[in-house]
């Protein structure tokens, strides 16, 4: 029997380790950052529940390349390090520790999109497909073998909160499609192709900024790509930010005036700037 051990602080992680119970299978060790970590983390979940719930020891850390993770990984005598929803780039020394290795999950079809905020991206890209891969990790970012990918199909009007429970199905589906050839040492690892390989840069909140010199397309696609659970596409006004979780066109004056016409907000939230 393979023993596995999972890594995660988001919701995409947590949905692959309640699958891996249904399908029958267990868990040595969760690995999650410690509570006051990340706590505006897009997803940011928390492990304790289901760790005391199903009596799997929990470990708390800063950083995944902690001398305490590699002492845990040897500890539990893992052959399999599942590391999902996690933005640390784990080192050599880490991905060596398991017998066979660490497998992550990246939401595109890799190699393209490699690299950051892969979801809001997949929308500003007005791309016509995404999906999820599930890979085996190597030094690289993104760049390891290949071991499964489903595509997900995109339309005009997708949001960014519709898109994360997509790619979450997804990454439920890939842990149940594959999860038994892990176990069983059946896996085909299949080799990226650079020449195809993309990369997309990190986003942050500033960058959800509607200024008025922007179009209502322009508007609307940023607000798509960065409503719930992301932060938000927003304007300044008073000293306070609106943050834009919804909106429309306006056929008449609206809410916000834009080059092209005015935007009508549907679902807002004020915060200080």
């Amino acid at each position: 029997m393979k023993k596995i051990g999972f890594v995660t602080c988001v919701q995409l992680g947590l949905s692959c380790i309640e699958e891996i119970y249904k399908i029958g299978e267990k868990l040595e060790l969760l690995i999650t950052l410690k509570d006051d970590k990340a706590q505006k983390k897009s997803g940011r979940v928390f492990l304790d529940e289901f760790s005391k719930k199903n009596n799997i020891p929990l470990l708390k850390i800063n950083n995944i390349n902690d001398e305490m993770v590699l002492e845990k990984i040897k500890e539990y005598d893992l052959d399999w390090l599942f590391i999902i929803g996690w933005s640390q780039i784990a080192r050599k020394e880490l991905l060596l520790s398991p017998k066979k290795g660490c497998i992550g999950m990246h939401p595109t079809l890799l190699p393209e999109g490699r690299g950051r905020a892969a979801i809001p991206w997949a929308i500003l890209k007005k791309l016509s497909k995404t999906g999820v891969t599930m890979f085996k990790l190597d030094e690289g970012v993104d760049t390891g073998d290949l071991i499964s990918q489903i595509e997900i199909p995109l339309d005009e009007s997708i949001t960014a909160t519709e898109l994360y429970q997509k790619v979450n199905d997804v990454h439920i589906e890939l842990i149940s499609k594959n999860l038994k050839a892990i176990i069983n040492d059946e896996i085909v690892l299949k080799t990226q192709d650079k020449e195809l390989a993309t990369e997309w840069p990190g986003r942050t909140p500033d960058d959800g900024e509607i200024f008025n010199d922007m179009s209502l397309e322009e508007a609307l696609l940023l607000i798509r790509a960065t409503t719930k659970p992301y932060p938000g596409a927003f304007i300044r006004k008073d000293n306070k930010k609106i943050i834009i979780w919804k909106a429309e066109k306006s056929l008449l004056k609206g809410d916000v005036k834009l080059k092209d016409g005015y935007l009508s907000i549907l679902e807002y939230e004020v915060k200080e700037c």
